[in-house]
């Protein structure tokens, strides 16, 4: 389950990963508007009770989150902290591993690029897998991105089977039998 945490706009999505194939399929995406809702402790409960319905109904294994980031204004910052926080917090709830990831690392494992638009992550993961969003909002994109990004991240042979390599040369060097 990836999260793009937020207190207006929260995107969520579902993604399964398939047997032998190891490809990623898009269960379920969507955004939680919470636009019009004045009072902010309404929308942390908000985020935690459509949290906690979309892990009930699809019961991920992990969920991945997009880390706190610090941009132009300290209080933005604060209130998606408390959002990532209730998005955590419902994940808890279940027992359910987080995984937390910059926005810098979501864009370079989507696209290879750390300064990669919205835009351009979402014309990708497109090319990945199929997509049926209608929405025009990008949080939704974003959340997929995210539970893609964890996908990549948990798939590399550079940390498998506990071989937690730095680089591909660090991989080869722990790994001749499996390089040709």
């Amino acid at each position: 389950m990836g999260i793009d945490p937020g207190t207006n706009f929260m995107g969520y999505a579902i993604i399964k990963v398939n047997g032998k194939s190891q490809k990623p399929e898009l269960l379920v995406s969507g955004v939680l508007d919470m636009d019009k809702i004045a009072d902010p402790y309404l929308k942390l409960q908000r985020i935690f009770k459509r949290t906690l319905q979309v892990i009930d109904t699809y019961n991920p294994d992990e969920l991945a989150i997009e880390s706190q980031f610090y941009g132009k204004n300290v209080q933005s910052m604060l209130k998606l902290g408390r959002a990532q926080g209730v998005a955590i917090a419902a994940a808890l709830q279940r027992d359910i591993p987080i995984y937390e990831y910059a926005p810098r690392k979501v864009k370079m494992s989507v696209t290879g690029s750390g300064t990669a638009s919205k835009e351009q992550i979402a014309l990708l993961l497109r090319k990945f897998m199929t997509i049926h969003t209608t929405s025009e909002l990008l949080d939704e994109t974003d959340a997929i991105a995210i539970a893609y990004c964890h996908f990549i991240q948990s798939t590399s042979p550079l940390l498998a089977e506990g071989h937690a390599c730095k680089t591909w040369d660090e991989y080869i060097k722990k790994n001749p039998g499996k390089v040709r």
